[in-house]
């Protein structure tokens, strides 16, 4: 009985030496085409309702101005829970469809500048060189979502 159970424990494991032990891309899994660019943010303490604030009138209002001309897909801020713990308490996510999306366009950007007013510009650049003072950006990626297969 011993000996039986040592065979059949041998056949499992050499069955385990033997399973695929890296995967092929369009085989195992397939790669989105849309992407999301994360920037990882250290807010720092009892600033994250000052941060929000100025990213709403400058960020969040650029992002909204994008998507209504439909040149990204959509858009997020993500914040931690637990805002004292790891290298970062905040995300900012942006969707596009495509990585064509993410080349440079003048047609897009000059519509986006029509909508995008002077004042919206001065206020933006404000804001932003606030930014240093309540934040840190500790990161910034460029992802694409893998499914398994």
């Amino acid at each position: 009985m011993k000996n039986t159970l040592i065979t059949l424990l041998c056949l499992v494991f050499s069955f385990a030496v033997c399973a695929k032990d890296r995967l092929e891309v369009y085989e195992d899994y397939d790669i989105g085409t849309e992407i999301t660019v994360v920037t990882t943010v250290k807010v720092d303490p009892n600033m994250g309702d000052v941060y929000l604030a100025g990213l709403k009138n400058s960020w969040v209002k650029a992002v909204t101005l994008q998507k209504e001309l439909g040149f990204i897909k959509d858009w997020k801020i993500y914040g931690s829970d637990l805002p004292n713990s790891g290298d970062f308490n905040m995300l900012l996510m942006v969707t596009f469809n495509n990585s064509a999306d993410l080349e440079p366009s003048k047609k897009k950007y000059d519509a986006f500048m029509k909508k995008w007013s002077e004042t919206d510009e001065k206020m933006s650049n404000e804001i932003s060189a606030k930014y240093p003072e309540v934040r840190t950006i500790t990161g910034e990626y460029q992802l694409r979502q893998i499914m398994m297969k």
